[in-house]
């Protein structure tokens, strides 16, 4: 009985030793432990990009413009404030519900920067107005106080602008300048200088002593022709109505119902730009 257990102890040693031996020649060989190191461990780093890959590029930003509700500058280089606008909308107004009854409207429509002039009310400070000597033939004293009478007319008729004609050429606003004869069309021309604001601030009125076709001017062909000119100096354009003073060329003597509108609401309004 002994006998046998001592056999199987031997048997079972004999087992353990071969699977040792069996598993010593099996096992892997072990790794080398890699050195520490002072270099930060990297994460899930991107593999580099190939020489020639171009990196993609971020979608261009789209911009948007929309025609017809940009707000003009200023000639200032400012956007109009919102009452500034809302004044020139009432000023608009106003000019369309003029009617025909005006020809503020066909002014504006004609004109290239829709912009009104004039100058500012001058009742209590008459604008200075210089009338400079001349040896042009055909001259007469009595030019002059035709061409005054003209200044008159308008003031007349309601504008709140008076003339002072005592000026001398070194404080002068207006000046009236004389020639023989224009090489076009005309027998007077008006030059008329204003801020960015559309405030007159001067005024160059040159008359011909001679009509285009060499006819000597009267006191009287004078005073047409300046009523016209101070149309100019004070703001307006020309009419398409050849009843009104302001048709460029002249076919009545005398102010129409619709010179007389067109100026009142002219100074009854805001000057400078319409748009």
């Amino acid at each position: 009985m002994v006998e046998r257990r001592l056999t199987g102890m031997i048997a079972a040693a004999a087992v353990l030793i071969v699977l040792f031996v069996f598993w010593d020649l099996l096992r892997p060989a072990p790794q080398p432990v890699a050195a520490e190191s002072d270099e930060p461990v990297r994460i899930a780093e991107p593999a580099p990009a190939p020489p020639d890959a171009v990196p993609p590029q971020a979608p261009a930003t789209s911009t948007t413009t929309t025609q017809g509700n940009a707000v003009p500058l200023d000639p200032g280089g400012r956007e109009p404030s919102y009452f500034e606008l809302m004044a020139r909308s009432e000023t608009r107004r106003r000019i369309r519900s003029s009617g025909t009854t005006t020809y503020l409207g066909e002014m504006i429509d004609a004109s290239g920067d829709s912009m009104l002039r004039r100058w500012e009310n001058r009742q209590t400070t008459p604008i200075r107005v210089y009338f400079a000597p001349t040896h042009a033939a055909n001259f007469q004293p009595a030019f002059v106080d035709a061409i005054k009478s003209a200044f008159d007319l308008w003031s007349s008729a309601g504008v709140p602008v008076r003339f002072n004609f005592d000026a001398d050429s070194t404080n002068a606003e207006v000046t009236v300048k004389w020639r023989i004869q224009f090489e076009i069309e005309r027998t007077g021309q008006t030059d008329v200088t204003w801020d960015e604001n559309g405030n007159i601030q001067s005024a160059v009125v040159t008359l011909a002593t001679f009509d285009p076709k060499g006819r000597p001017m009267d006191a009287d062909d004078i005073r047409v022709v300046s009523t016209h000119e101070v149309g100019h100096v004070l703001g307006l354009d020309h009419s398409k109505d050849s009843a009104d003073i302001m048709f460029p060329t002249a076919k009545v003597r005398d102010l129409s119902d619709r010179d007389v509108r067109t100026v009142l609401l002219l100074y009854q309004l805001i000057p400078g730009s319409l748009r």
